[in-house]
């Protein structure tokens, strides 16, 4: 298969060109075919969410397993009772403050919904993006669009079209280059279906802004801890994520601590003929002795360095980084999504100093 790379710009949707490119994009996720494409989190490989083949379709080119959920990504909240039982109060309220944006709720779902797109569950995880060009392909292609992070499984999820391609050329038919992505880091994904809403996945809406609007909102505990073995109800809590391909440890402590141990740690796998890379921030870059050393920005810039941080573990691999550290960064607000993608991606290598 020969996956077909087009441009589209966000603010030139209406164009008369871009309607035309939208369309047939629509029309290969219609007829059962995957587009990766822009959200404003990052980029997702898109299916038919309704078509139980486009979900296989999906987890066989990402190399996913089968049990891993999917999110159903609709353009329009009237989209949304079509593929759930019901849809509860605590819904509404959080549709109402954050949709579109990078929040995903989980409810149980309709018949409608194959348990191919689930992951085998009773349940469906559902978002509406605010991106415009995913917005307009939603439409084009139905109005339900199943989409994982655009990436082979495992990797760091895609912030460029260019990393699209780079995992999944002759496995899709169409990648979507819309530029860079806004946020950087996938959607705070929030469990609707007990009594007391859980966060199965930190993201740029944080559990004090979700607080703010219901109330009570737990943490679920399996978010930094070691995988459970048991059915992940939503993606990322039950597999590793997010991996450069060399060896990466986050290294915790005072931060004069920090930098002594990691310039140690470098020096000794340069000696030992291996190439190093440091992930740090501006505070801090000029520290440090690597191959490649990455700032991800300012320390106290949250936002920023969710943006940056796949961005920078892909820069890795194109550097052919062996062994990588990076420091810790606080774990308020954004932090969080932060420090959960990057725990995933070091396989929970945490070293205190």
């Amino acid at each position: 298969m020969q996956t077909e790379l087009i441009q589209i710009e966000e603010n030139s949707i209406e164009s008369s060109a871009a309607k035309v490119q939208l369309r047939r994009a629509g029309q290969i996720l219609r007829s059962g075919g995957l587009v990766a494409f822009p959200t404003e989190t990052v980029y997702g490989l898109g299916g038919d969410a309704l078509n139980p083949e486009s979900s296989r379709r999906i987890y066989a080119a990402k190399g996913r397993p089968s049990d891993n959920p999917l999110i159903v990504h609709i353009a329009e909240m009237e989209a949304l009772p079509l593929l759930v039982r019901e849809v509860p109060e605590a819904a509404g309220k959080l549709a109402q403050a954050f949709w579109p944006g990078p929040l995903t709720m989980i409810l149980h779902r309709s018949a409608a919904v194959p348990l191919e797109t689930t992951g085998g569950l009773e349940t469906v995880a559902v978002r509406f993006p605010s991106n415009r060009i995913a917005q307009a392909l939603i439409r084009e292609a139905g109005g339900y669009v199943a989409a994982p992070s655009a990436n082979r499984s495992g990797r760091p999820s895609p912030t460029l079209a260019r990393y699209c391609m780079e995992d999944l050329d002759g496995r899709v038919e169409m990648v979507i280059d819309g530029g860079e992505v806004g946020i950087g880091v996938e959607s705070t994904i929030v469990d609707l279906t007990g009594e007391t809403p859980v966060i199965l996945r930190p993201g740029f809406v944080t559990q004090e802004d979700l607080r703010r609007v219901l109330g009570e909102v737990e943490m679920d505990r399996a978010i930094i801890s070691e995988d459970s073995g048991q059915a992940p109800k939503a993606p990322g809590m039950k597999y590793r994520h997010y991996a450069p391909r060399g060896t990466l440890t986050i290294v915790e402590g005072e931060r004069d601590k920090v930098v002594a141990y990691i310039n140690g740690q470098t020096k000794e796998a340069a000696a030992a003929g291996r190439k190093t890379g440091v992930l740090c921030t501006d505070e801090t870059r000029g520290l440090y002795r690597a191959d490649c050393v990455r700032s991800a920005g300012s320390g106290t810039d949250e936002a920023g360095v969710a943006r940056a941080l796949f961005r920078i573990l892909r820069e890795f691999d194109e550097e052919e980084a062996q062994v990588m550290f990076s420091e810790s960064f606080p774990e308020s607000g954004v932090g969080q999504a932060v420090m959960n993608r990057l725990i995933k991606a070091a396989g929970h290598r945490v070293k205190e100093v």
